[in-house]
């Protein structure tokens, strides 16, 4: 019974660490805060991949709002893929985690620029800091892969 009870345990505890972190710059021996770079791969476009850095706070109760996003394609892109995604002006929510205990929540959404076939992920906070929302951008576009079509087939 010890045994599995401490299995359990572990599990718990690992299952704990499994947030996607693939790095960490600590910012100097006087701040309690560090970057963190996580990887997001997209449930519906397995193809790609983002990572995001962003700056988070020890023994605070809200997160800064700043980071970054970067995606690529790093897999196949199919027209099935594209044709599962939400077309919408405003997107889908694709990834969203929790900046504070006052509502501030990071989120990054995809939306598709239809018209130059290309995914666009946006990060941002939903709480204003500083008279602003703080965000970021990055463009993975379907050029090369079997998802593109080609204007002249297109028409």
């Amino acid at each position: 019974m010890k045994k599995i009870l401490m299995a359990v345990c572990i599990a718990t505890v690992l299952s704990g660490c499994s947030d996607n972190e693939v790095g960490s710059v600590d910012l100097g021996f006087f701040s309690l805060k560090d970057i963190s770079l996580r990887n997001l791969n997209d449930d519906k476009i397995s193809g790609v991949t983002c990572h995001i850095a962003s700056v988070e706070a020890d023994f605070s109760l809200a997160d800064p709002s700043d980071s970054s996003i970067s995606c690529r394609q790093t897999g196949e892109i199919t027209p099935e893929m594209i044709a599962t995604i939400d077309k919408s002006k405003s997107g889908e929510v694709v990834f969203k985690q929790s900046k504070s205990v006052f509502f501030k929540t990071m989120k990054v959404r995809r939306i598709y620029d239809s018209e130059n076939q290309t995914l666009l992920y946006l990060s941002y906070t939903t709480k204003e800091t500083d008279s602003s929302f703080k965000h970021s951008l990055s463009t993975v576009p379907l050029w090369g892969t079997t998802a593109y079509i080609s204007p002249s087939a297109a028409q």
